[in-house]
């Protein structure tokens, strides 16, 4: 199944404290808006995939600006200008409770600049007496303004209304690419553009020693072995405490709006190092989104030549990776060449496991075996029956199971039906969802 176009980005700006972060909570969660809250950026989840009526985009919310020549320095500079040079459609938040503040005419100044749509968000409007300060803020010459109240909801229809007629078409109605999308993540250096360029056989991306000179998602068409695919290579994901406040969070958030669109992952980690905390997050990514995955330690080349230190390396990574235990992990070693051929067979084989779909017969006759041989704990004493499992969607394989109790269900009996489905299935490398609804007594298992 081809994966859409990139979301729309829409950005929002504004000085600290003017209630940007209560403007995205409330737009995420408004009337007809629904999100798909994506943690990984921030501790804090401050971007998240918004649908209201026919459009679908991603709302980020930015750190503070605040106006002045002190305040606005270069850093803040820096980050403005990435999430601007980012974002399809800019919300410039002001405070309606305290007015027009000095520096704000230079923020508009520079906004107005860009050539992006602008639309100019007076919070804090929750009192009919503050509807007289609006005029005020006709001074930056934009107009319409959008009053509105975040904490209390007032104005977000209007709002999201005119957002959506400054967006692109629904990604919905966009041609799909031709090719099998692999989005190939991992932190600085660990030679994602070093694999690309091997496999093209030339040097089509820039490939530096200096970790972070990928700062896009750039697309590259491949035809490997007669198959086409499309590598989408990403920015790499570094440490938190070692991010740009600015540019390089927008780097992470390239990366994941990447992954978003793509068929399948290429996690890529470093075979001396093992994996790290920032390997981890990104895992954490791709198993939260339900993407098939291949994960390959490159730089093999660098071990010692030992056989039981390259069958450690293996184990260790597939020890701290537990929780994706399905996920196939494989030495590699993009120098040398070693392997690469079983990555591709592999991106193969998870996408093809992944779009497996089976007839709700077979499905029941299955699972009831399933739960005959070990049934799930008594619930207060009281059996909990599964009484029919039907199959909700591919890319993962999604399954709905209606119990009688799906409280009493504990994780440890869901992961066990969800690691005899991989196995009686044939899909050792499928990303299974398996969610619990439930139903009244009927006939059935």
């Amino acid at each position: 199944m081809p994966s859409p176009s990139p979301l729309p980005l829409v950005a929002i700006i504004g000085r600290s404290n003017v209630g940007k972060s209560t403007l995205f909570n409330s737009l995420t969660r408004s009337g007809r808006a629904l999100v798909d809250d994506t943690p990984g950026v921030t501790r804090d989840r401050h971007y998240g995939r918004v649908r209201y009526d026919d459009h679908s985009f991603l709302l980020v919310d930015t750190g503070g600006l605040v106006g002045g020549d002190d305040e606005l320095g270069e850093l803040v500079r820096r980050q403005a200008q990435a999430a601007v040079a980012e974002a399809e459609v800019v919300l410039l938040v002001m405070d309606g409770k305290v007015g027009p503040q000095p520096g704000d005419e230079e923020v508009v100044d520079y906004l107005r600049k860009t050539g992006k749509p602008l639309l100019v968000v007076v919070n804090k409007m929750d009192h009919p007496g503050r509807l007289e300060q609006l005029a005020e803020f006709y001074r930056f010459g934009l107009s319409p303004l959008y009053p509105v109240s975040a904490t209390h909801k007032l104005g977000l229809r209007e709002l999201l209304e005119a957002l959506c007629n400054l967006l692109p078409p629904s990604v919905e109605n966009a041609p799909p690419a031709p090719g099998l999308k692999v989005a190939v993540l991992g932190r600085p250096n660990v030679g994602k553009s070093s694999f690309i360029n091997r496999v093209l056989g030339e040097e089509r991306l820039i490939v530096s020693p200096r970790p972070g000179t990928t700062r896009d998602a750039i697309d590259t068409p491949l035809t490997w072995q007669g198959q086409t695919y499309l590598l989408i290579d990403t920015a790499g994901i570094r440490r938190r405490s070692h991010m740009d406040p600015g540019l390089e969070k927008y780097m992470v958030l390239k990366a994941i709006r990447a992954l978003e669109r793509a068929d399948v992952a290429l996690l890529l980690l470093e075979a001396r190092e093992g994996v790290t905390m920032q390997d981890l997050r990104l895992a954490g990514l791709i198993d939260e989104k339900g993407k098939s995955c291949v994960i390959a330690l490159n730089k093999w080349d660098l071990l010692p030549q030992e056989a039981h230190t390259h069958k450690n390396v293996l184990a260790a990574a597939a020890a701290q990776l537990n929780f994706m235990s399905h996920v196939p992990v494989i030495p590699l070693s993009v120098l040398t060449g070693y392997n690469l051929n079983r990555v591709f067979s592999l991106l193969n084989e998870v996408h093809a496991q992944s779009a497996r779909r089976l007839g709700t017969a077979e499905l029941n006759q299955l699972f009831q075996e399933i739960v005959r041989r070990v049934p799930p704990p008594l619930y207060h004493g009281r059996q909990v029956k599964f009484y029919f499992v039907t199959q909700a969607d591919i890319h993962p394989p999604t399954f709905v199971a209606f119990v009688n109790h799906p409280q009493a269900v504990p994780d440890s009996y869901r992961r066990h039906l969800i690691k005899q489905l991989r196995l009686e299935l044939h899909l050792p490398y499928a990303p299974i969802k398996l969610f619990l609804k439930k139903r009244r007594r009927q006939k059935g298992i």
